[in-house]
C-alpha cells in the first residue's frame, strides 16, 4: 500500500508503549529531583515541568492515544482511547486538548481505572463542571469532556494516583466524504495554535481600526508545544476496519505509511503507529463501474415514530459540462503559521491555478496576514502578461505575521467586476484562527453573488473552519495534506470550478420531514448530494431535482429500499445542531438556539457548545489531606510549521528559563482549572 514516508521509533518510545499497552505504570523515581538538580540536568525543550510544594520539579503526566475506526457504508464509528500515566509520588490532574473531525457526533465517554469502568453522563456544561469540581475536591476519580470548538475538545482527568494509569475512552461517528471518485476518512491528530485579531477597544477587531498586529491565541488550557528538533510526543496507534459495500480499486494514505490487509472483497484492515504531529488521512477508490450512483440508509427511531435516513445521490454522467467564463479571486494566507511546507504548497497551488486560466477569464490575487494587499486594483483579463506578473509576485510570498482574515474576505467580496461572469473566490489557508464565528458572519453578510471555495493547506488544517466557511459561501472545501498532494487536489478542484454540474437543487419527500441541510448548494463534478432527514411514516419516495446545462434533471428513490444502518439519528441531530449554530452568524436568536441545541444534545447524548460528558467514580481514591497537582499534557507543533512563527520555546534553551516558563505555565494552568471548576 502507498503512503508518506514514516519514521522509526526510539527505544524509550517503545518502552513507553509497552508500559501503557500492558496497563502498567512507568517506573517512578524514588525521590523527585530538587530544583537545583533539575537545573543541572538535561531538560527536553517544551516539556511542562510541575513544581511541587517542596520545590522539586517533576514531569507532567505522559499520554498516549489508541484509535479504533469502523467504516460501514457511508458511516464511520470511532473509539478514541487516551491513557494518562502518573510517574511520580503525587496525586495529579491531567488536562489535554485534542482535535476531532469537524462533523464528529461525540456521544459516549467512559473512564477506566484497573477493572473499574465509569460511564460518562451528558449534562449541561455548567452542571457538568460542578459535578467534576465536586468529585475533584473530594478525591474521587473523575473525567470531564468539553467542546471548546466544534472540532476541538478538552479532557480533564482528576486524581490520578502515584503510579496509576487512567484510561479515558471517547466515541463518535461521522459521515464519510466522497469527492472526485474517492472516499476520504480524516482523523485530526494535532490541536494547532489558533490566532485571533487583537482588540483595541471593546468588541471591535483591531484590524478594523487600522490593521493592528494580530496576537496568537493560546491553547485552551495552555498546553506547552514541543520543539520539533526535540522529538515528538504523544504516540498514537490507529486501527481501521473498512467494511465497504463495493469492490475497492485503490486504498492509500497521503499522510502516513499504512499497513493494510484485504480480508475479503470490500473488507480491509489498516494499521498505523506514529506520533500525533499531523492529521491522518485514508482514501479509497471504488473499482470502475461500481461507484455508487445513489444510496439510502435508514434507521428506525427508538420511539417507533418513523425513521432517520441518510441520502447520497451522485451527479449525473454524460459528457463534459460546458466550460464557463469566470472571474476568479485567489486569496492567500501568508501569516506566520503558513511557514515552511505550507507556504510552499500555497505557492505551488497558485501556479497551477494561474496556468489553467483561459483568456476569456478574469482574475486577481490577494495576500494577507496582519495586512491585506491585492496585486491589481480590480480583476484583470487572464492574458499571459497578467498571469506572468502574478506568478512573479506569488513566487516572492513569505510567511510572517498574524492571521487577520476578515479584511481579506471583505476585499475579495467587494472587488466584484460586475462583468456578469461566474464569480469564484478561492481562499487558501491553514485556517488557524480563533474567531470563526465572526468570520462566518462576514461571509454570510458580504458574499453577494460570489461563491467561496476554501483550500486547507498544511499537515493539520482547521477543517471545521474550512468546511463551514465554504458552506456559508455556497461553495466547497478542499484539503491539501502534503506537498505531494498539491497537484492532484488542485487539479480536481479546478476541474470542478470550471464546469458546474447541477444548480438549483431541491429534495422532495412524500412524507412529513425535517431535513438538514435545508438548502443544498450547487454541485460540481464528483460531488454527491448528502442529506440527513427525519421521516414520520417512512413511506413513498424521495426525489432530487436540479438543472444541468439549463435543462431539468431528477432522480427518484423508494424510501422503503433504504439499507438498514445504525447511528443515523445521531448524525441527523448533529447536522441539525450545526445548522442551528450557523443561524447565529445570520443573526438568529441566541437564547432560542441555545435551548434547541441543549434539548437535542441531551436527547441524543451529544457533546455540544452547551453540553458536556462527565464521569465520576463513587469511591474517593485520593487520601484526605494529599495535595492535587495539575499539569497540561505537552503537544506537538504540526509537522512543517516554523517554531519561531508561533512562539515555541527554541531548541536547546537553557534549563533556567525553561523552569521559569514551566512555573508560569503551571500558574496559568492552575488558574484556568480553578476557573473551570467554579
Amino acid at each position: 500500500m502507498e503512503g508518506a514516508p514514516g519514521r522509526t521509533f526510539g527505544i524509550a518510545g517503545v518502552m513507553f508503549v509497552m508500559w501503557i499497552g500492558l496497563g502498567l505504570a512507568p517506573p517512578r523515581p524514588a525521590v523527585a529531583q530538587s530544583a537545583a538538580q533539575a537545573a543541572d540536568a538535561e531538560v527536553t525543550g517544551g516539556t511542562l515541568l510541575v513544581r511541587m510544594a517542596d520545590g522539586s520539579v517533576v514531569p507532567a503526566p505522559l499520554q498516549a492515544t489508541d484509535v479504533e475506526l469502523r467504516v460501514t457504508g457511508l458511516v464511520a464509528r470511532a473509539r478514541v482511547v487516551q491513557r494518562f500515566a502518573n510517574p511520580v509520588d503525587a496525586w495529579l490532574e491531567g488536562v489535554y486538548v485534542f482535535p476531532l473531525p469537524e462533523r464528529a457526533a461525540v456521544d459516549h465517554m467512559d473512564l477506566r481505572v484497573g477493572s473499574r469502568v465509569i460511564e460518562g453522563q451528558i449534562q449541561e456544561k455548567a452542571k457538568a463542571r460542578r459535578t467534576y469540581a465536586k468529585a475533584r475536591r473530594e478525591g474521587r476519580k473523575a473525567s470531564l469532556l468539553e467542546q471548546d470548538r466544534p472540532n476541538l475538545f478538552t479532557t480533564s482527568v482528576a486524581n490520578i494516583g502515584p503510579g496509576e494509569v487512567v484510561e479515558v475512552a471517547i466515541e463518535y461517528q461521522e459521515t464519510l466524504r466522497y469527492d472526485a471518485g474517492s472516499f476520504r476518512l480524516r482523523l485530526p491528530l494535532v490541536a494547532a495554535p489558533r490566532f485571533e485579531p487583537a482588540v483595541a477597544d471593546a468588541g471591535t477587531p483591531a484590524a478594523a481600526q487600522g490593521g493592528a498586529a494580530a496576537v496568537p491565541a493560546a491553547f485552551t488550557p495552555g498546553a506547552p508545544l514541543v520543539h520539533p528538533d526535540d522529538g515528538p510526543v504523544n504516540r498514537v496507534r490507529i486501527s481501521v476496519e473498512l467494511d465497504f459495500a463495493y469492490p475497492i480499486e485503490r486504498l492509500f494514505s497521503p499522510s502516513h505509511v499504512v499497513f493494510a490487509e484485504e480480508l475479503a472483497a470490500g473488507r480491509h484492515s489498516v494499521q498505523i503507529q506514529d506520533y500525533a504531529d499531523r492529521d491522518f488521512v485514508l482514501e479509497w477508490r471504488p473499482a470502475p463501474g461500481s461507484e455508487p450512483r445513489a444510496a439510502l440508509h435508514a434507521e428506525p427511531r427508538a420511539d417507533g415514530e418513523g425513521s432517520d435516513v441518510l441520502l447520497l445521490v451522485m451527479p449525473p454522467d454524460g459528457g463534459e459540462p460546458q466550460r464557463l467564463a469566470r472571474d476568479v479571486v485567489f486569496v492567500v494566507d501568508v501569516s506566520g503559521s503558513m511557514g515552511g511546507a505550507s507556504i510552499r504548497q500555497a505557492r505551488a497551488a497558485l501556479r497551477l491555478a494561474l496556468a489553467r486560466l483561459e483568456p476569456e477569464d478574469h482574475f486577481n490575487v490577494i495576500r494577507f496576514n496582519n495586512e491585506v494587499e491585492a496585486l491589481f486594483p480590480a480583476s484583470v483579463p487572464a492574458r499571459e502578461a497578467n498571469r506572468e506578473r502574478a506568478r512573479t509576485w506569488v513566487d516572492g510570498f513569505e510567511a510572517k505575521g498574524g492571521t487577520d482574515m476578515g479584511p481579506a474576505l471583505q476585499a475579495a467580496f467587494a472587488g466584484d467586476s460586475g462583468l456578469g461572469e461566474l464569480r469564484q473566490v478561492i481562499f487558501m489557508t491553514d485556517g488557524s484562527v480563533a474567531n470563526e464565528d465572526e468570520l462566518f458572519a462576514t461571509i454570510a453578510s458580504g458574499l453577494g453573488r460570489s461563491r467561496l471555495f476554501t483550500v486547507g493547506i498544511g499537515s493539520a488544517p482547521n477543517a471545521y473552519f474550512l468546511r463551514r466557511a465554504a458552506k456559508f459561501g455556497r461553495g466547497t472545501h478542499t484539503l491539501v495534506t502534503s506537498p505531494g498532494d498539491v497537484q492532484a487536489r488542485m487539479e480536481e478542484l479546478f476541474s470542478k470550478l470550471e464546469r458546474p454540474v447541477l444548480s438549483d437543487i431541491e429534495v422532495f419527500w412524500n412524507d412529513e420531514v425535517e431535513m438538514w441541510p435545508e438548502r443544498v448548494p450547487d454541485l460540481y463534478a464528483g460531488e454527491p448530494v448528502v442529506v440527513t432527514a427525519r421521516l414520520v411514516r417512512s413511506l413513498g419516495e424521495v426525489t432530487v431535482r436540479g438543472r444541468r446545462a439549463g435543462r431539468p434533471w431528477e432522480v427518484r428513490l423508494p424510501v422503503s429500499n433504504g439499507e438498514p444502518a445504525s447511528g443515523i439519528g445521531v448524525l441527523w441531530a448533529r447536522s441539525k445542531i450545526a445548522s442551528l449554530m450557523d443561524s447565529l452568524a445570520a443573526g438568529g436568536d441566541a437564547g432560542a438556539v441555545r435551548g434547541a441545541v441543549v434539548g437535542l444534545a441531551l436527547e441524543h447524548h451529544l457533546v455540544s457548545r452547551w453540553t458536556s460528558l462527565v464521569a465520576v467514580d463513587v469511591t474517593p481514591s485520593r487520601p484526605e489531606g494529599e495535595a492535587l497537582r495539575s499539569g497540561a499534557v505537552p503537544a506537538n507543533l504540526p509537522a512543517g510549521w516554523d517554531p519561531g512563527a508561533v512562539g515555541v520555546l527554541p531548541h536547546g534553551a537553557t534549563p533556567a528559563p525553561l523552569l521559569r516558563l514551566a512555573g508560569l505555565l503551571l500558574l496559568l494552568g492552575s488558574a484556568l482549572v480553578l476557573q473551570r471548576c467554579r
